[in-house]
Protein backbone atom coordinates (compact mmCIF):
# COMPACT_ATOMS: atom_id res chain seq x y z
CA UNK A 1 0.00 0.00 0.00
CA UNK A 2 1.59 3.45 -1.12
CA UNK A 3 1.69 6.25 1.74
CA UNK A 4 -0.88 8.17 0.38
CA UNK A 5 -3.43 5.47 0.52
CA UNK A 6 -2.10 4.70 4.17
CA UNK A 7 -2.73 8.30 5.09
CA UNK A 8 -6.06 7.81 3.36
CA UNK A 9 -6.54 5.02 5.74
CA UNK A 10 -5.50 6.30 8.70
CA UNK A 11 -7.64 9.70 8.44
CA UNK A 12 -11.15 7.46 7.86
CA UNK A 13 -9.75 5.06 11.01
CA UNK A 14 -8.48 8.38 13.22
CA UNK A 15 -10.13 11.39 12.21
CA UNK A 16 -7.29 13.29 12.22
CA UNK A 17 -6.05 15.60 9.83
CA UNK A 18 -4.05 14.95 6.67
CA UNK A 19 -1.21 16.62 8.27
CA UNK A 20 -1.18 15.06 11.19
CA UNK A 21 -1.64 11.43 9.54
CA UNK A 22 0.87 12.16 6.77
CA UNK A 23 3.71 12.91 9.92
CA UNK A 24 2.27 9.42 11.62
CA UNK A 25 2.78 7.08 8.40
CA UNK A 26 5.91 8.49 7.62
CA UNK A 27 7.04 7.79 11.17
CA UNK A 28 5.65 4.73 11.82
CA UNK A 29 7.29 3.77 8.14
CA UNK A 30 4.32 2.95 6.67
CA UNK A 31 2.81 0.57 9.89
CA UNK A 32 -1.29 1.67 10.44
CA UNK A 33 -0.87 0.40 14.25
CA UNK A 34 1.83 2.13 14.88
CA UNK A 35 0.53 5.08 13.10
CA UNK A 36 -2.81 4.82 15.13
CA UNK A 37 -0.28 4.63 18.51
CA UNK A 38 1.53 8.10 17.76
CA UNK A 39 -1.61 10.10 16.95
CA UNK A 40 -3.14 8.88 20.10
CA UNK A 41 -0.14 9.41 22.11
CA UNK A 42 -0.39 13.16 20.10
CA UNK A 43 -3.79 13.13 21.19
CA UNK A 44 -3.43 12.90 24.57
CA UNK A 45 -0.53 15.48 24.74
CA UNK A 46 -3.03 18.27 22.47
CA UNK A 47 -6.09 16.82 24.52
CA UNK A 48 -4.05 18.33 28.06
CA UNK A 49 -3.60 21.72 26.62
CA UNK A 50 -7.13 22.07 25.52
CA UNK A 51 -8.45 20.81 29.63
CA UNK A 52 -7.57 24.15 30.86
CA UNK A 53 -9.98 25.94 28.62
CA UNK A 54 -13.45 26.53 29.60
CA UNK A 55 -16.08 23.81 28.46
CA UNK A 56 -19.54 25.48 29.82
CA UNK A 57 -21.75 24.96 26.52
CA UNK A 58 -22.76 21.55 25.94
CA UNK A 59 -25.98 18.43 25.85
CA UNK A 60 -27.75 16.35 28.57
CA UNK A 61 -29.31 13.07 27.44
CA UNK A 62 -31.78 10.73 29.04
CA UNK A 63 -31.61 7.14 28.62
CA UNK A 64 -33.86 4.33 30.62
CA UNK A 65 -37.74 3.57 31.05
CA UNK A 66 -40.13 4.24 33.29
CA UNK A 67 -38.87 1.97 35.96
CA UNK A 68 -35.30 3.72 35.63
CA UNK A 69 -34.23 6.58 33.90
CA UNK A 70 -30.85 8.18 33.66
CA UNK A 71 -29.34 11.87 32.67
CA UNK A 72 -25.80 12.57 31.70
CA UNK A 73 -24.16 15.77 31.10
CA UNK A 74 -21.54 16.49 28.39
CA UNK A 75 -19.89 19.65 28.00
CA UNK A 76 -17.92 21.57 25.55
CA UNK A 77 -16.27 24.33 24.54
CA UNK A 78 -19.24 25.51 21.42
CA UNK A 79 -22.80 25.35 20.92
CA UNK A 80 -21.62 24.13 17.12
CA UNK A 81 -19.98 20.92 18.59
CA UNK A 82 -22.93 20.19 20.61
CA UNK A 83 -24.73 19.95 17.42
CA UNK A 84 -21.34 17.74 15.80
CA UNK A 85 -22.62 14.22 14.71
CA UNK A 86 -19.30 12.74 16.24
CA UNK A 87 -20.48 14.16 19.46
CA UNK A 88 -24.02 13.46 19.26
CA UNK A 89 -23.12 10.24 18.44
CA UNK A 90 -20.59 9.55 21.32
CA UNK A 91 -23.23 11.06 23.80
CA UNK A 92 -26.11 8.87 22.54
CA UNK A 93 -23.90 5.33 23.45
CA UNK A 94 -22.42 6.94 26.69
CA UNK A 95 -25.84 7.50 27.48
CA UNK A 96 -26.55 4.35 27.28
CA UNK A 97 -23.65 2.58 28.69
CA UNK A 98 -24.39 5.15 31.55
CA UNK A 99 -28.46 4.09 32.52
CA UNK A 100 -26.68 0.22 33.08
CA UNK A 101 -24.26 1.19 34.93
CA UNK A 102 -26.29 3.83 37.44
CA UNK A 103 -24.54 6.65 36.91
CA UNK A 104 -21.23 5.55 38.42
CA UNK A 105 -18.99 7.54 37.37
CA UNK A 106 -15.60 5.72 38.02
CA UNK A 107 -16.82 2.65 36.53
CA UNK A 108 -18.36 4.94 33.30
CA UNK A 109 -14.60 6.14 32.28
CA UNK A 110 -13.43 2.57 32.36
CA UNK A 111 -16.13 1.12 30.58
CA UNK A 112 -15.57 -0.13 27.18
CA UNK A 113 -17.60 0.95 24.44
CA UNK A 114 -18.94 -0.11 20.94
CA UNK A 115 -15.23 0.34 19.62
CA UNK A 116 -13.64 -1.79 22.16
CA UNK A 117 -11.33 1.48 23.71
CA UNK A 118 -12.43 2.71 27.32
CA UNK A 119 -14.64 5.67 27.67
CA UNK A 120 -11.64 8.10 28.70
CA UNK A 121 -9.55 7.18 25.28
CA UNK A 122 -12.81 7.50 23.53
CA UNK A 123 -12.91 11.19 25.22
CA UNK A 124 -9.07 11.80 24.27
CA UNK A 125 -10.14 10.56 20.57
CA UNK A 126 -12.87 12.59 20.18
CA UNK A 127 -11.28 16.04 21.79
CA UNK A 128 -8.03 14.73 19.02
CA UNK A 129 -10.80 14.79 16.26
CA UNK A 130 -12.60 18.00 17.46
CA UNK A 131 -10.33 20.55 18.92
CA UNK A 132 -12.33 21.35 21.69
CA UNK A 133 -12.06 20.44 25.55
CA UNK A 134 -14.84 17.76 26.21
CA UNK A 135 -15.68 16.53 30.16
CA UNK A 136 -18.05 14.63 31.37
CA UNK A 137 -20.49 16.55 33.81
CA UNK A 138 -22.98 15.43 36.49
CA UNK A 139 -24.85 11.73 36.05
CA UNK A 140 -27.87 10.97 37.46
CA UNK A 141 -30.10 7.02 37.96
CA UNK A 142 -33.29 7.50 39.12
CA UNK A 143 -34.42 3.78 40.33
CA UNK A 144 -37.48 3.43 42.97
CA UNK A 145 -38.93 0.70 43.60
CA UNK A 146 -43.21 1.22 43.06
CA UNK A 147 -42.82 4.38 40.90
CA UNK A 148 -43.30 5.46 38.08
CA UNK A 149 -40.53 7.59 35.92
CA UNK A 150 -41.74 10.61 33.49
CA UNK A 151 -39.15 13.06 32.03
CA UNK A 152 -38.68 15.95 29.93
CA UNK A 153 -36.76 17.38 27.22
CA UNK A 154 -36.30 21.14 26.46
CA UNK A 155 -34.33 22.62 23.67
CA UNK A 156 -33.94 19.04 22.33
CA UNK A 157 -30.80 18.91 19.82
CA UNK A 158 -31.14 14.95 18.51
CA UNK A 159 -33.34 12.52 19.64
CA UNK A 160 -33.10 11.86 23.35
CA UNK A 161 -30.53 15.01 23.30
CA UNK A 162 -30.80 17.91 24.67
CA UNK A 163 -30.04 21.46 26.75
CA UNK A 164 -32.21 20.60 29.83
CA UNK A 165 -33.71 17.68 30.69
CA UNK A 166 -36.35 16.70 34.01
CA UNK A 167 -36.46 13.54 35.36
CA UNK A 168 -39.84 13.37 37.93
CA UNK A 169 -40.60 9.82 40.02
CA UNK A 170 -44.24 9.05 41.05
CA UNK A 171 -44.76 6.70 43.80
CA UNK A 172 -48.29 5.15 43.13
CA UNK A 173 -49.35 1.85 42.38
CA UNK A 174 -51.63 3.46 39.76
CA UNK A 175 -50.12 2.94 36.50
CA UNK A 176 -53.76 5.05 34.63
CA UNK A 177 -53.09 8.01 31.61
CA UNK A 178 -53.83 10.52 33.73
CA UNK A 179 -51.02 9.87 36.20
CA UNK A 180 -48.92 9.73 33.28
CA UNK A 181 -50.32 12.96 31.69
CA UNK A 182 -49.38 14.62 35.57
CA UNK A 183 -45.91 13.15 35.21
CA UNK A 184 -44.81 14.61 31.93
CA UNK A 185 -46.65 18.28 33.16
CA UNK A 186 -44.87 18.05 36.57
CA UNK A 187 -41.56 17.66 34.35
CA UNK A 188 -42.45 20.29 32.07
CA UNK A 189 -43.38 22.53 35.63
CA UNK A 190 -39.90 21.27 37.01
CA UNK A 191 -38.18 22.52 33.81
CA UNK A 192 -39.68 26.05 33.98
CA UNK A 193 -39.97 26.77 37.66
CA UNK A 194 -36.81 25.13 38.96
CA UNK A 195 -37.43 24.20 42.76
CA UNK A 196 -34.95 23.49 45.02
CA UNK A 197 -36.52 20.64 46.89
CA UNK A 198 -39.33 18.67 47.16
CA UNK A 199 -40.76 20.59 50.05
CA UNK A 200 -39.48 23.97 52.16
CA UNK A 201 -37.79 21.52 55.16
CA UNK A 202 -35.35 20.14 52.26
CA UNK A 203 -33.83 23.04 51.40
CA UNK A 204 -30.03 22.94 51.93
CA UNK A 205 -29.14 25.01 54.84
CA UNK A 206 -26.62 26.58 53.13
CA UNK A 207 -28.86 28.22 50.57
CA UNK A 208 -30.92 29.24 53.39
CA UNK A 209 -28.48 31.18 55.07
CA UNK A 210 -27.34 32.83 51.87
CA UNK A 211 -30.49 34.33 51.36
CA UNK A 212 -31.08 35.32 54.99
CA UNK A 213 -28.02 36.88 54.29
CA UNK A 214 -28.97 38.85 51.49
CA UNK A 215 -32.33 39.68 53.03
CA UNK A 216 -30.69 40.80 55.91
CA UNK A 217 -28.32 43.07 54.13
CA UNK A 218 -31.09 45.26 52.00
CA UNK A 219 -33.20 45.69 55.07
CA UNK A 220 -30.32 46.85 56.85
CA UNK A 221 -29.82 49.92 54.72
CA UNK A 222 -33.94 50.29 54.46
CA UNK A 223 -33.97 52.42 57.43
CA UNK A 224 -36.94 50.45 58.90
CA UNK A 225 -37.21 49.87 63.07
CA UNK A 226 -35.92 46.85 64.26
CA UNK A 227 -39.32 45.06 64.52
CA UNK A 228 -40.61 45.50 61.46
CA UNK A 229 -37.22 44.68 59.80
CA UNK A 230 -37.45 41.34 61.45
CA UNK A 231 -41.07 40.83 60.41
CA UNK A 232 -40.78 42.04 56.64
CA UNK A 233 -37.55 39.36 56.56
CA UNK A 234 -39.42 36.46 58.20
CA UNK A 235 -42.02 37.11 55.42
CA UNK A 236 -39.40 37.51 52.71
CA UNK A 237 -37.95 33.97 53.84
CA UNK A 238 -41.36 32.44 54.21
CA UNK A 239 -41.73 33.46 50.62
CA UNK A 240 -38.49 32.20 49.14
CA UNK A 241 -39.02 28.73 51.17
CA UNK A 242 -42.66 28.11 49.28
CA UNK A 243 -41.23 29.88 45.68
CA UNK A 244 -38.53 27.09 45.62
CA UNK A 245 -40.14 24.12 46.90
CA UNK A 246 -42.18 21.97 44.16
CA UNK A 247 -44.72 21.17 46.55
CA UNK A 248 -45.96 24.86 47.09
CA UNK A 249 -44.51 26.12 44.29
CA UNK A 250 -47.99 28.11 41.73
CA UNK A 251 -48.79 25.49 39.36
CA UNK A 252 -47.36 26.40 36.10
CA UNK A 253 -50.35 25.28 34.15
CA UNK A 254 -53.06 27.27 36.57
CA UNK A 255 -50.85 29.25 38.59
CA UNK A 256 -53.81 29.96 41.13
CA UNK A 257 -53.26 26.41 42.60
CA UNK A 258 -49.84 24.99 43.60
CA UNK A 259 -48.53 21.62 43.24
CA UNK A 260 -49.56 20.13 46.27
CA UNK A 261 -53.40 21.31 44.99
CA UNK A 262 -53.08 19.39 41.92
CA UNK A 263 -51.99 15.99 43.52
CA UNK A 264 -54.77 16.37 46.07
CA UNK A 265 -57.25 17.18 42.86
CA UNK A 266 -56.04 13.84 41.22
CA UNK A 267 -57.66 11.43 43.73
CA UNK A 268 -55.36 8.94 43.65
CA UNK A 269 -54.34 7.72 47.46
CA UNK A 270 -51.69 6.31 47.11
CA UNK A 271 -50.02 9.19 44.43
CA UNK A 272 -46.57 10.56 45.64
CA UNK A 273 -43.75 12.48 44.44
CA UNK A 274 -40.96 10.44 45.45
CA UNK A 275 -37.84 12.54 43.60
CA UNK A 276 -36.95 14.40 40.37
CA UNK A 277 -33.54 15.45 38.98
CA UNK A 278 -33.54 19.04 36.92
CA UNK A 279 -30.06 19.49 35.00
CA UNK A 280 -29.72 22.84 32.40
CA UNK A 281 -26.57 23.49 30.29
CA UNK A 282 -24.75 26.49 31.56
CA UNK A 283 -26.39 26.65 35.12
Amino acid sequence: MSDIENVKKLREVTGAGFKDCNLAIKESGGDIDKAIEILRVKGISKASKKMSRDAKEGVVAISGNESKTSVIEVNCETDFVAKNEDFTDFVKELSELNNEINSNLDELKSSKMKNGETVDDNVVALIAKIGEKITIGKTKTINNSGTINNHYLHTVVKDNISKLAVIVSLETKDNSDAVKTFGKQLSMHIAASNPLALSSDLIEQSVIDKEQELVTEELKNSGKPDDIAKKISLGKMNKFREENALLSQAWVMEPKKKVQDIVKELSITDLKIKEFYRIKIGE
